[in-house]
């Protein structure tokens, strides 16, 4: 856990506060959910993409031209860990505004959004 410390972060509250303003922030924006097909079919936040980890040999090859490098991204897991693997990996490949979120989808759940399962 201590690798991933220096990445830069953003809170459950902070990712609300912008999924609130996402009509406005098209374009500015970019939404990775690493999580797996089943574990998307519990728990899921609007507008993000589902890019699994499991999948990482499908899709990887292909993320410069899904994503724009430069555009602040921001990356959800179930608990921020596999999250801030995708995070480093984003950043060692060229991203540079890269942010993982803390707690995952499972703070989400609970200090957000109480109708997002838990799980």
């Amino acid at each position: 856990m201590y690798q991933y410390q220096s990445l830069p972060q953003i809170t459950v509250t902070e990712l609300a506060a912008r999924l609130n303003q996402l009509e406005h922030l098209e374009g500015k924006i970019q939404l990775i959910d690493v999580r797996e097909p089943h574990e998307v079919d519990i728990a899921y936040i609007e507008g993000f993409e589902v890019l699994p980890l499991s999948q990482f040999a499908e899709w990887s090859v292909h993320i410069k031209s899904r994503f724009n490098p430069d555009v602040e991204t921001l990356v959800i897991c179930h608990h921020g860990m596999r999250s801030a693997q995708m995070c480093q990996w984003l950043l060692n490949n060229g991203f540079t505004n890269v942010k993982n979120i803390i707690g995952g989808i499972d703070a989400y759940s609970l200090h957000v959004d109480p109708a997002i399962a838990h799980y």
